[in-house]
């Protein structure tokens, strides 16, 4: 036989080892992932409506009747509704969004309690109260990223990305038609009970919605602890957690942005300054005038007023609306009304606006209702996808085991394959660290049970 014979016998049986090694992966990200896809799908799928459905679920705190003719209560005056029906210490008052909206004061409660007390704000009247994170919305976005589980959980989320890049890489080359398929491609064959059918329905589904599933892995990163708390430092270097750029030669307290609520995820370890106490001992100029002096200054409706505790803490307004643009934190001092610091989505560096960008995406608010829509179906189409992809198992598997698909005749094939592993290892390192353990497993595997017989 020539060496020209040799060559071609040779390249089919390349191709089909770096399939096999390919197909391998694939199964193994699919058996890990799946079951997270399917869970972040449906409580995404939940917290893209997160307002509507807040709206409706808790109508009879959050929504009121517009009274154009009458105008709205001084801000001090729903605090002390709020406390006289909860008695303790308000700290945060949230100014209503819309007309229809009640505003929301947060109590520090004298048994213990953090409230979110809900008042109109035509009447001052208190409508109900709730503890604070405690709507439907926020239970979801807990089960979301999984915070309810502690950081050991939340560090799987940052393996779970990883490992869904994985997937959606090792899909495509899956189902790239290499010049041979008449069908299959972009299209469904067969019929329902056959595995042509849900093998089409898988491949097709995931070739649509592969881009937006990599988009979400990558933008859901920054919520991680180690890539995602790395990442924030780079950002936003250690200028007390600021972006580079931003004025804060004021004196700093040890209180971060996120201990306060709700902030943008560029300014999660901002510090919070303080205020110089007056040799005078001139009065705190009060959450009515704070209101006045943030609404001057401009913040966009809907803006948190956190209330200081102490002597020399400061009034934060903060605002994050669905507009980038708009997102703003302004420090006051608590005697004079002055802000201290002042800062918007223009002043986040170059990373911080693209991360930022990214998130606001990825949580349904930047393009408005297509915006949501279009998440939605993506939600959907993975859903589709891994219910396609247990039905397939389900039905290759061999009777007595789990289906894992051929180790190649060649191991050589896996070389090209763990060098790319290798680079997404370093570039996320928990997904890293859980290819070592997922290799370690493979191989012992193999060397204990020697190749299985896969039909």
């Amino acid at each position: 036989m020539t060496e020209t014979t040799f060559s071609a016998a040779a390249q089919p049986s390349r191709s089909a080892d770096l399939y096999r090694a390919v197909w391998r992966w694939h199964f193994y990200a699919g058996l890990f992932v799946l079951p997270f896809m399917i869970t972040l799908a449906v409580t995404g799928a939940l917290y893209l409506f997160r307002d509507e459905l807040d709206a409706i679920i808790h109508a009879d705190m959050k929504r009121v009747a517009v009274q154009e003719t009458i105008n709205l209560a001084a801000p001090s005056a729903m605090i002390d509704a709020a406390r006289a029906a909860y008695p303790g210490t308000a700290v945060k008052f949230t100014d209503p969004a819309r007309p229809d909206q009640s505003a929301e004061i947060t109590v520090n409660t004298d048994g213990g309690e953090r409230l979110a007390v809900y008042v109109n704000p035509y009447s001052a009247e208190v409508l109900g109260a709730m503890s604070d994170r405690g709507t439907v919305m926020w239970t979801v976005r807990y089960l979301h990223s999984l915070r309810y589980f502690g950081p050991v959980a939340r560090g799987i989320i940052e393996i779970v990305g990883g490992w869904t890049i994985l997937l959606v890489g090792t899909g495509i080359f899956l189902w790239w038609p290499r010049g041979k398929a008449r069908g299959g491609v972009v299209t469904v064959r067969g019929k329902p009970k056959s595995r042509t059918f849900w093998r089409d329905t898988h491949a097709v589904t995931g070739i649509f919605v592969g881009f937006f599933i990599v988009f979400l892995a990558l933008t859901g990163m920054p919520w991680s602890n180690v890539w995602g708390g790395k990442v924030n430092e780079w950002a936003n270097g250690n200028n007390f957690g600021y972006p580079a750029g931003v004025r804060v030669a004021v004196p700093m307290s040890d209180e971060h942005l996120h201990h306060m609520g709700q902030t943008s995820w560029s300014l999660e370890q901002a510090q919070v300054p303080e205020t110089a106490e007056p040799a005078d001992g001139a009065p705190s100029i009060g959450i009515d005038r704070a209101v006045e002096t943030l609404e001057r200054l401009g913040l966009h409706a809907g803006y948190a007023v956190n209330i200081p505790a102490t002597p020399t803490g400061v009034f934060t307004g903060s605002v994050y609306p669905d507009d980038l643009a708009q997102q703003r934190v302004v420090h006051l001092d608590q005697y004079t009304g002055e802000p201290l610091i002042d800062m918007s989505y223009a002043d986040y560096g170059p990373l911080g606006k693209w991360l930022e960008f990214g998130i606001n995406v990825h949580m349904g608010q930047q393009f408005g209702l297509a915006n949501q829509i279009l998440l939605l179906a993506v939600c959907f189409g993975i859903v589709a996808m891994a219910v396609s992809a247990g039905v397939m198992w389900w039905k290759r598997r061999p009777s007595g085991g789990i289906g894992v698909p051929p180790m190649p005749a060649d191991r050589r094939a896996f070389r090209g394959l763990i060098a790319i592993l290798v680079l997404g290892g370093i570039l996320f390192p928990l997904t890293g660290l859980s290819l070592l353990v997922m290799l370690a497993l493979d191989w012992t595997f193999m060397r204990i049970r020697g190749r299985p017989v896969i039909r």
